[in-house]
């Protein structure tokens, strides 16, 4: 049985759930509401939802797409025993989330959320080419035109940042300076592109995606600003061997066996940005007619 965590309206967890009836494996569905019971039946560890239940030795492979397993939490009126029982049930659902990423799994949710700036340590450890980049509070080394600026953390989006709006940040390059001080900000060398490459790394296999957003002032420094009207032309392309093999090192040193890599391709070099374990994949998967739903499948 396979165990797949997703949220609710997830297009990539729907796209692979339909190769797996294709190939007629059992799955079940976690959603993001859900809540959990654990227990005891004859010796086996049962996990029961209002939605769904299933033995844990049930599970013989964990997707992890997004969202979280949660656990009902009981609640005592002693406040010594609720401290204690806390605690007892504390270790009781760590061992049901370990015992699931033990198993046969795409993505964890314990790594699932990775930290940028270690990430790129690591990058230049195993060899990648990164671009320079430095921590700041101000924009005293900051060059005009040849800087950049992009969020610290993995995920730009910022819900209802206004009333019924989220926001979202981009990479942007620094026009002008700005004299007062702010919170610790992450600064890039900018770097002449000839195209941006997203590469989706899967147990060892790599697909590339060469994206060819240059041309076009919007995306020209972050292809995520989307131009519908004259969209990005997508290509596969092959990395460099050596590339690769970095690349795979890489992933087993931060322990992930799938996510998207992003990286710019600028003369012979290929600088390395970021990894985003649980990024998108279908966009480049149906322009480049890769079919990693279909592998994801597979492999589960």
């Amino acid at each position: 049985m396979i165990l797949i965590i997703s949220k609710n309206n997830e297009i990539t967890t729907t796209t692979v759930i339909k190769w797996l009836i294709a190939m007629k494996k059992e799955f079940i569905r976690i959603h993001e509401n859900e809540v959990f019971e654990i227990k005891a039946v004859e010796k086996r560890i049962l996990l029961k939802s209002t939605r769904n239940q299933f033995f844990l030795d049930e599970i013989t492979a964990v997707w992890y797409r997004r969202g979280n397993i949660a656990f009902d939490t009981l609640k005592y009126e002693n406040q010594a025993i609720n401290r204690y029982m806390f605690e007892v049930q504390h270790w009781l659902t760590d061992y049901v989330i370990k015992s699931l990423e033990g198993k046969k799994h795409i993505n964890k949710e314990s790594n699932s959320h990775v930290n940028k700036l270690l990430v790129l340590e690591k990058a230049k450890e195993v060899g990648l080419d990164v671009p320079p980049y430095f921590l700041a509070e101000d924009m005293k080394d900051v060059i005009i035109n040849q800087t950049i600026v992009k969020p610290i953390s993995g995920t730009p989006i910022i819900d209802m940042v206004h009333e019924n709006q989220n926001g979202i940040m981009y990479t942007s390059v620094i026009e002008q300076k700005k004299e007062s001080n702010f919170f610790i900000s992450f600064f890039q060398d900018k770097i002449e592109k000839d195209f941006e490459i997203r590469s989706f790394y899967l147990n060892g296999k790599i697909y590339s995606t060469a994206i060819i957003s240059q041309n076009d002032e919007r995306t020209k420094i972050d292809h995520r600003r989307y131009n519908s009207k004259i969209p990005n032309r997508n290509v596969r392309y092959n990395l460099p061997l050596e590339v690769e093999q970095k690349i795979t090192v890489l992933m087993q040193a931060l322990d992930l066996n799938s996510g998207s890599l992003d990286f710019i391709k600028s003369g012979n070099k290929f600088y390395f940005l970021e990894i985003n374990a649980i990024g998108q994949f279908l966009g480049m998967s149906n322009a480049c007619n890769y079919g990693l739903e279909r592998e994801i499948a597979t492999y589960l």
